[in-house]
């Protein structure tokens, strides 16, 4: 178990927790699309410049497949998600992650399951749901359809990204800029198909672009990517739950978003499913013995 990783990693995820109060405060309504177009393309651009180096060889389809799965499929899901269901209903789906990357890892990785994994996932996702799901929740059948598509295409593309591992040689930085710049470019023509000519961009607004493209894009990326290939792939995608608590906090903080008990109660579950995480029975028995 390296805490110093985690706790690196961990700050991928609590970045994008800042996208719901960054979109609702500062950038102008109804582009959700151009709002990850922004957070992607530039931020792939700019990686790919600074470190001059591409990919070479089956690392061009294997970047295409990553980016895609990773950003360029996940975020068009995720936006029809958040636009077609309350907030937390969304959340709740995006908090299955951990759960899906486990079993896809017994299909993927040759992985064996662990009740360990699977008890703290489901852990989890009621602490998420405990905390962002109010009265108002609806299901709404192609929101959820959405909501769950977009969820496995980020597992699996955590997954993947897992196996494949990156080649020697390759920078952290220069990979996560070949996997955004691939899933930006397959976002342009969805977004201008959708949501037409991108919107205009005053002083607010730029600075929640810039703070989805630095912060958000490229920082968090190369964090969360340099996790995937270090750590276990289960204690990654636990970390995720990070994501929608970081999102309620702010809420309550910036917003005015009340926060009660049965909420209090859904942060303890979940912050318990991402220390177990990073966690397995066998080093919690070595932990005792070396006592």
């Amino acid at each position: 178990m390296n805490i110093r990783v985690a706790s690196v990693t961990a700050l991928a995820p609590m970045v994008w927790g800042t996208t719901y109060v960054v979109t609702t405060e500062l950038l102008p309504p109804g582009h959700p699309l151009f709002a990850g177009l922004a957070r992607a393309l530039p931020a792939g651009l700019l990686a790919v410049a600074a470190t001059r180096t591409l990919p070479r060889g089956a690392w061009w389809w294997k970047a295409a497949v990553l980016g895609a799965l990773n950003i360029g499929i996940f975020l068009p899901l995720l936006f029809v998600s958040a636009e077609r269901l309350p907030g937390g209903v969304a959340a709740t789906l995006g908090a299955a992650q951990p759960l899906l990357v486990a079993l896809l890892a017994v299909a993927v990785l040759r992985q064996t399951p662990a009740a360990w994994t699977l008890a703290w996932g489901l852990v989890g996702v009621v602490g998420v749901a405990l905390v962002v799901i109010g009265p108002e929740a609806a299901f709404d059948p192609v929101g959820i359809l959405a909501g769950l598509a977009g969820t496995g295409s980020m597992a699996l593309g955590v997954i993947l990204t897992k196996r494949w591992g990156r080649p020697a040689g390759v920078g952290p930085a220069a990979y996560a800029g070949w996997l955004l710049g691939a899933g930006g470019l397959l976002l342009v023509p969805v977004t201008f198909l959708v949501e037409g000519p991108p919107p205009a961009v005053d002083g607010p607004a730029l600075l929640g672009y810039l703070w989805l493209a630095v912060p958000g894009g490229l920082i968090a990326y190369v964090l969360w990517f340099r996790g995937i290939t270090m750590l276990p792939v289960a204690s990654v995608a636990v970390l995720t739950l990070l994501s929608p608590m970081v999102a309620a906090l702010l809420g309550a903080v910036l917003l005015g978003q009340t926060l009660g008990p049965v909420q209090l109660a859904g942060f303890a579950l979940a912050l318990a499913s991402i220390v177990a995480g990073q966690m397995s029975p066998r080093v919690l028995t070595l932990e005792r013995i070396t006592r």
